[in-house]
């Protein structure tokens, strides 16, 4: 394999481990995140709850 290629792989290989993390951070602050405001429409009426 020519220096050229191997450098191509090792490139592709460093942007999906990139891609990888930044995903992981993404889904892990998503998950974290609380609503600030939650509103339940149910058989007893409307109910709204916030932190406020």
């Amino acid at each position: 394999m020519s220096r050229n290629g191997l450098f191509a792989v090792i490139a592709v290989i460093a942007v999906l481990a990139v891609a990888v993390v930044a995903f992981a951070i993404y889904t892990y602050q998503q998950q974290q995140a609380r609503p600030g405001i939650e509103v339940r429409v149910d058989e007893t009426g409307i109910s709204v709850d916030g932190n406020g």
